[in-house]
Formats: structure tokens, sequence, C-alpha cells
């Protein structure tokens, strides 16, 4: 860790006494705690962020897809009224 930097950070005491029985059972400290307490959160915070814009480009997606399907639909139609008209003029 050469590049690190000291903070001073203020907690409750309820919060400390938690963090220090973590600290205590996990053979650890405060420090490192911290760090990977702060590891974890912007992890988890990266993930939301990431199923929030895949949830934007599912409902972008969505528009298009429907709009694609229905230019399909609509030439499937006019595919099948050609065909049956063809097979009308046949009888």
């Amino acid at each position: 860790m050469a590049d690190s930097k000291r903070i001073m950070i203020s907690l409750p005491d309820s919060l400390l006494q938690e963090v220090d029985g973590i600290v205590s059972m996990e053979q650890t400290n405060r420090s490192e705690f911290i760090r990977e307490a702060m590891k974890l959160y912007i992890r988890e915070r990266n993930k939301m962020e990431l199923r929030e814009k895949m949830i934007t480009g599912y409902q972008e997606m969505g528009y298009i897809n429907l709009a694609i399907a229905e230019l399909g639909l609509s030439l499937d139609i006019s595919s099948l009224e050609h065909y049956e008209t063809q097979m009308a003029e046949c009888e």
C-alpha cells in the first residue's frame, strides 16, 4: 500500500462495536475492514448502475423490437393477401 492516505472518520458507538466484533472474529484490523467494506460498496454500486443501464436498454429495445415485429407482420399479411388473390384467380 505505497499510495495509501490516512483519513479520519467518525462512527456511532454502536457501529464501531459491531465493526470491532467482526474485526476480532476475522482476526484483521479496522483499516482492512474499512478498505474491504468500501471495495464491496463500490462493486455493488457499479452493479446497480449497470442494472439500471440494462433496464433502460431493454426498454428501448422493446420499442424497436415491437416496430420490427409490426413491420414483419404487415409484410406477412400483404404476402398472404397477394397469395390468396393469386389462388382465387386460379379457380
